[in-house]
């Protein structure tokens, strides 16, 4: 906020407690409190937020204060914080802003009379934060098992512990209207560029938005002009500490956002997504394989249905070792109609599993299968081809963690099924063009780099190194 419109302090330490009164209204929340006391003979009022702030830190500060001996005009919130208190982290502030925001987001305000048109800042916070545990949606066969949280000191202090190095900078900043979220912007001095980091802190600074409180994909929006018609994710985000100081070593960006679990990428391309930290935690060959694996595997999830309904739509074009993939017979319902309905059914299935208490989740399994399975078949509704090759497409999504990444994938597989059914093999080639131009021009917080980098430009270097595992990171 400009220094112009801060509402300074007053001299007068009643006017002050009368206007911090105004601001956070204690008397009208149970939880925001307003401690009065008596330290070195003069009248003291501590403002913090129970709940928040640390009770046993705070209880042994306040019985030292009672203990403190009379105070003359001189002590001054300066010379307090020098002398009487003995606490690491410490500010004297002269605005109500400063104090109104301290105490908001978890920090304790001292008034005390001599104090005139100064108070001290203390911050006590201490947020309730669960167990560092793996993250469920990025799990690794071999390696470190602990995971980012929705507290930010606790994150940053994650990747300290693997990278011990003074050029490793963290710089705070706050930003998001009436939600103030704290937010940390990680490089690594020596290998990051300059020109990029100051280019993503400026956006950082001016962010318009009322709030971030849903995280790290509110944030994204504010960062990127998105278009409703491009489905592809601008940035890649990961739970993982390790993978975070990785990327970092690599010369990457790391954004933390307080509330959060999920740490943001920059910058990304589209090829980043499908490299995960498992291919690190195995030796090069086996990592290697295991990429180009999953490159194969997900890149025919797109692919696998348009093809096989083409071959359906020119069996002729067909050579006779293929055509065992034409079935029998199509049906009661049309079979694009199956493959669509099946793609909605998988998503079905998927929002009722979320929603499913963890007993159920065996029954839901088995109604699940049951529909998709023998009955719909019986019934006339789908062939057996149809539930073979979009079982696949489900599995095969999996073998990437970016759900974002998969339903991008999935309207695409979508519109080139729309398109050959209606169009032909025209319309499979018009679909596959349409594809190549939204990746191509997919918005990203790029700095040098576009969305099909290092396919464009192209750098031979970088991509060998995403599809081979290489025996260390530079």
């Amino acid at each position: 906020m400009p220094e112009s419109k801060k509402t300074g302090m007053m001299n007068s330490f009643f006017e002050n407690i009368n206007i911090m009164n105004s601001r956070i209204h204690p008397e009208d929340s149970f939880d925001v409190i307003a401690r009065e006391m008596r330290i070195g003979g003069c009248s003291a009022i501590f403002y913090y937020i129970d709940g928040f702030v640390k009770d046993g830190t705070m209880q042994r500060l306040m019985q030292y204060f009672i203990g403190l001996k009379d105070f003359d005009d001189t002590m001054t919130a300066e010379k307090f914080s020098l002398i009487n208190l003995p606490y690491i982290e410490v500010d004297v502030i002269d605005n109500f802003e400063a104090a109104e925001f301290m105490v908001m987001s978890g920090g304790a305000v001292m008034f005390l009379e001599t104090f005139g048109d100064k108070a001290i800042a203390i911050d006590l916070r201490s947020y309730p934060v669960r167990s560092m545990d793996e993250p469920e949606n990025d799990r690794v066969m071999r390696g470190s098992r602990d995971g980012f949280v929705e507290t930010l000191i606790f994150n940053t202090a994650l990747i300290r512990r693997r990278i011990r190095d003074t050029s490793l900078t963290v710089k705070y900043i706050n930003a998001g209207g009436a939600g103030k979220t704290d937010l940390a912007l990680c490089y690594m001095k020596d290998r990051a560029d300059e020109k990029y980091v100051a280019e993503i802190t400026e956006k950082l600074k001016n962010i318009n938005c009322d709030s971030l409180v849903m995280g790290h994909q509110s944030l994204a929006e504010c960062l990127i002009k998105t278009k409703w018609y491009n489905p592809f994710p601008k940035i890649r985000s990961t739970e993982r500490p390790d993978c975070a100081a990785a990327q970092l070593l690599e010369g990457s960006l790391i954004l933390l956002c307080d509330n959060s679990p999920e740490a943001m990428i920059l910058p990304t391309s589209i090829f980043d997504f499908l490299q995960e930290t498992d291919d690190y935690y195995f030796p090069p060959l086996t990592g290697s394989y295991m990429r180009i694996l999953r490159h194969f595997v997900f890149w025919l999830t797109m692919l696998i249905t348009p093809l096989w309904y083409l071959a359906l739509k020119y069996p002729s074009y067909l050579p006779e070792w293929l055509t065992f993939v034409i079935p029998p017979e199509s049906g009661e319902i049309p079979i694009i109609v199956q493959l669509f309905m099946v793609e909605f059914v998988i998503d079905g299935l998927k929002l009722a599993s979320l929603n499913t208490p963890s007993m159920l989740n065996n029954s839901l399994s088995i109604v699940g299968g049951l529909i998709l399975g023998d009955f719909a078949v019986k019934a006339g509704w789908l062939i057996p081809e149809v539930i073979l090759y979009m079982a696949f497409v489900a599995i095969a999504n999996f073998s990437q963690p970016s759900y974002e990444l998969g339903y991008a994938f999935k309207f695409m597989r979508m519109l080139l099924l729309l398109l050959t059914a209606i169009f032909g093999i025209w319309g499979f080639i018009a679909g596959i063009v349409t594809i190549i131009v939204l990746v191509a021009s997919n918005n990203t917080v790029n700095g040098k780099r576009r969305y099909l980098y290092p396919l464009i430009p192209f750098n031979g270097k970088a991509m060998l190194r995403l599809v081979i595992r290489r025996k260390k990171i530079n």
